[in-house]
């Protein structure tokens, strides 16, 4: 089927949507490719100042992620949870909260992923909060090379160290990430080990809705591609997939790195998390953008991060904000909502 659409990428009209095309075939056939899959366990807290996201990889392991993928058609191998040190006197380096032991965590978790792509699996990393996406897209990186990053979530979290209101890592991740920005990133205490390894036109955000002013200045700055709510509402979730396709595969298609903040959703859906803004995404949307990624067939690593139980007031909001996570993963690895059956299915004869 690829190589298909090699040859029409190669005529010089061919680049009208690259999806489109694979949503044809998949849902004439109704096959989905088998994934395989490499599950990765993240918790750690120490990007924010909220404790309960640790408890994150467990409670959405305990829904049954391994099984319902198992039931789809995917392999899927388990890593485990990576074991971080903790870290001692780890002191502000300007408002930069916990720089070591968020550098350390980062480089263990960049290590699993890369371990995870080596043997030949889609890495699926499970937060704990989002400052882990340094090392899962670093990770993911090492051994892919070139990517493409889709970041979902209501925020951007491309402060600079230095434009940080917080000093919290959670809302750096991607500025340590971007080849364009690595000037204005200072030196920081175990944090010497990371090379920018994304370049800002292959960076797309959907979803956001609370961006501080210096995150403004830095997404015009670097002509990042950004569907906020507002274009979502616009012009709905299906043409800005088709858009967010059509803009990264203009020249080159490169593996798709899906960095998933649940706090994307809107808070009425999945509240157990630490940063909720309403207004967000609805469950139908969410899914939507996971179900056109699968039919990409790029899609390479996905993190589902900020789910955060001790952030939930009653044990329903828990459980609709990690059923929601769950969904949101089923869907990147071949649940449709229409259904499917496997490709050598026969009816009974009476």
């Amino acid at each position: 089927m690829r190589q298909g659409i090699m040859v029409f990428m190669r005529n010089a009209r061919g680049l009208q949507s690259v999806c489109r095309i694979y949503k044809r075939n998949h849902h004439h056939h109704h096959h989905h490719q088998s994934h395989s899959l490499g599950i990765i366990g993240a918790p750690f807290s120490k990007g924010q100042p909220r404790g309960g996201v640790e408890e994150g990889p467990d409670l959405i392991r305990a829904a049954g992620l391994v099984e319902k993928l198992k039931a789809q058609g995917c392999a899927v191998k388990d890593y485990g949870n990576v074991l971080f040190e903790e870290v001692i006197d780890d002191e502000p380096i300007g408002r930069v909260k916990s720089p070591r032991a968020v550098g350390s965590a980062n480089q263990r978790l960049a290590e699993a992923v890369h371990t995870a792509k080596k043997d030949g699996h889609t890495s699926v990393m499970l937060g704990g909060d989002h400052s882990l996406a340094i090392g899962s897209i670093h990770g993911h990186a090492a051994a892919q090379r070139e990517l493409s990053v889709v970041w979902v979530d209501a925020h951007a979290d491309i402060n600079t160290p230095l434009t940080s209101p917080t000093g919290n890592i959670h809302g750096q991740s991607m500025s340590y990430l971007i080849r364009e920005l690595h000037p204005k990133i200072p030196v920081l205490p175990n944090f010497s080990w990371i090379k920018p390894c994304v370049s800002a036109k292959d960076l797309v955000y959907i979803g956001l809705r609370d961006v501080d002013p210096e995150e403004h200045y830095i997404l015009k700055y670097l002509g990042i591609k950004v569907f906020s709510m507002t274009e979502v509402d616009r012009l709905g979730i299906a043409r800005v997939m088709e858009e967010t396709c059509d803009y990264l595969f203009s020249t080159v298609k490169k593996p798709i790195h899906l960095s998933y903040d649940i706090d994307a959703i809107d808070p009425l859906l999945t509240p157990a998390t630490g940063t909720p803004v309403v207004g967000g995404l609805t469950y139908r949307e969410g899914l939507y953008i996971t179900e056109h990624i699968c039919q990409t067939g790029l899609l390479s690593a996905v993190d589902m991060v900020e789910v955060n139980p001790q952030r939930g007031r009653t044990e329903e909001e828990v459980q609709s904000t990690v059923k929601t996570a769950v969904d949101l993963l089923l869907g990147c690895f071949g649940r449709v909502r229409g259904g499917s059956h496997p490709s050598d299915y026969r009816m009974p004869e009476p």
